[in-house]
């Protein structure tokens, strides 16, 4: 039996119950979709839940502030997803009355939306012969295949998408492209799959060679930069100076006033910063605590520490609040908030 039927086969016995298959509109297919990257499920479909519950549809979306969006995404991180996804909205709404584009070429023109998400939208929407290429398309192929070529690279991406296209079926493209993906993420996981249970095992060459655990192949491990974030916690009274940020993964989000470094930075070299930042002399800063709160990205490792000052601060492109709750602001800012919160007063 060809590959495509056997997934589809598995499928229609033992697909998730999720809460975007039990519609083909496409504008809640694309929410899954995109919040889906670089998440894990279960934290997907709580995300999921809270967005399509406050904005059930393209026109919601489209017409609410991105500072709404963004307080909605706090803690699920990669937030140029939710900027994009806000930006699309829009795009749609406004310049292509609400009518969501239905093929590849068209869909993958939209901020945001790459070869994966276009492929997925595509054939789940609009039955479009498109076949989906993620992180369970390649452990899946790689395996079945014994393709060596490393998946981490750009030219290999032609060999598995040639490859994509002919093992697709010649109908239910997106319950296949959704078939694949459920079938990776419970049979064939990248570590432990379950192989004696598998019903690619017969047609599955690495199962056949024992080298199931060789693949994927990846060139290289990415590689983890460290960094210092110095953050100053001026304090008032009762509120706190804050900044919306201008650039970078945290964009538009808020946090204290920061000084970033590669290196590890003393006091003085931190009161040096800040002094020059903001204009003010005898700068009179404490640590809120010896320790450092380490916060990992994919890319990214931020070694952090606070200094507390108790004083007013002028600054333009600051705001001072008492409370964080309408600001979006990233996981680690929250992490700081809840460790010390009865230590600034903020319980």
């Amino acid at each position: 039996m060809d590959l495509n039927k056997l997934i589809l086969k598995w499928y229609d016995k033992n697909k998730r119950d999720l809460p975007w298959r039990n519609t083909k509109n496409p504008y809640n297919i694309w929410v899954s979709e995109i919040i889906l990257q670089q998440t894990r499920m279960e934290q997907g479909i709580y995300y999921y839940n809270r967005f399509i519950s406050k904005f059930p549809d393209l026109k919601t979306l489209a017409n609410s502030d991105e500072k709404e969006v963004l307080l909605l995404w706090q803690g699920l991180g990669y937030y140029s997803r939710a900027r994009n996804l806000h930006f699309t909205a829009k795009h749609i709404f406004n310049e292509l009355n609400s009518q969501f584009p239905e093929t590849y070429d068209e869909l993958i023109k939209l901020k945001g939306i790459g070869d994966y998400t276009a492929s997925a939208i595509s054939s789940i929407c609009f039955e479009k012969a498109r076949p989906v290429l993620d992180g369970n398309v390649f452990r899946i192929i790689s395996r079945v295949f014994e393709i060596k070529n490393p998946i981490d690279l750009n030219n290999s991406r032609k060999v598995f998408k040639e490859k994509a296209y002919e093992i697709m079926p010649n109908k239910r493209f997106g319950d296949y492209n959704q078939a694949l993906m459920d079938f990776g993420s419970i049979i064939c996981k990248p570590v432990n799959p379950l192989c004696s249970s598998c019903v690619l095992s017969k047609v599955c060459n690495a199962f056949k060679n024992d080298s199931v655990g060789n693949y994927p192949v990846k060139s290289t491990k990415n590689q983890v930069k460290s960094m210092h974030f110095n953050y100053l916690v001026v304090k008032n009274k009762s509120q706190f100076l804050i900044e919306q940020i201008n650039e970078g993964i945290w964009k538009n989000m808020y946090q204290f006033p920061v000084f970033i470094s590669e290196s590890k930075k003393n006091k003085k070299d931190v009161i040096k910063f800040f002094s020059e930042k903001f204009h003010v002399e005898n700068l009179r800063l404490e640590p809120v605590d010896s320790e450092y709160i380490n916060h990992k990205l994919s890319h990214i490792n931020i070694k952090s520490k606070f200094w507390l000052f108790e004083d007013k601060m002028k600054h333009n492109r600051g705001v001072y609040v008492s409370s964080f709750k309408d600001y979006p602001m990233s996981k680690l800012m929250h992490k700081f908030i809840e460790k010390y919160k009865y230590k600034l007063g903020l319980s």
